[in-house]
């Protein structure tokens, strides 16, 4: 990078290089040195564009469910019924969370449980997201009540809650084991709160 370049490109720079340490160590066990290093950046610049390390976690974490959110609304906005793109939605959790790369996986699960008692404000940046998913599962559902699709028992914003806790759960029994099989069974119990039969 060169000191003309944009600011803005700098520190989306800077953001792009550390998601994938962070996913792979956490964010206490990564150094700003490291991420400096990996951007090539100096030290100073870095503190141009992030007052400290915290309101750099707290970007990350911004910069992530920014692209996670927009990611999500492409597949709940495709074609077919809501019961489909709902699926849509969960098979594409399913795929990035089973792979051997890294950075497809979800930061929310690396870093949750990490920082929320270290910076109130990387908190509520991850609250801030994981709400957003909630949100767009819970107008899908309804949609997906309108359309016939879908026949939950509970009132949808309830069931998304549900569903996405389910799959972070999952996701993290997943890392523990190095086994998708808490994925499949999250995916079945996905099904039966939808109340989806197995053709869809």
């Amino acid at each position: 990078m060169t000191a003309s370049a944009p600011v803005t490109d700098v520190r989306q720079h800077i953001l792009d290089v550390a998601r994938p340490l962070l996913l792979s160590k956490g964010f206490t066990a990564v150094g700003l040195a490291e991420v400096l290093a990996a951007a090539r950046v100096p030290k100073g610049s870095f503190y141009h564009y992030f007052g400290s390390k915290e309101a750099f976690g707290e970007a990350v974490l911004e910069d992530y469910f920014g692209n996670y959110l927009a990611h999500t609304d492409a597949l709940l906005a495709q074609q077919g019924t809501a019961a489909q793109r709902l699926l849509a939605y969960f098979n594409d959790w399913l795929d990035t969370q089973t792979g051997d790369e890294a950075q497809s996986r979800c930061l929310a699960v690396k870093l949750g449980a990490e920082v929320c008692d270290l910076s109130e404000s990387m908190r509520t940046a991850l609250e801030r997201g994981t709400g957003g998913v909630i949100e767009r599962l819970a107008r899908c559902i309804e949609q997906g009540r309108a359309d016939g699709s879908v026949k939950p028992a509970l009132e949808p914003r309830a069931v998304a809650a549900m569903l996405y806790q389910s799959w972070l759960g999952a996701s993290l029994l997943a890392k523990i084991a190095r086994d998708r099989a808490p994925l499949d069974t999250a995916m079945t119990g996905t099904r039966q709160l939808l109340g989806l039969h197995d053709k869809v």
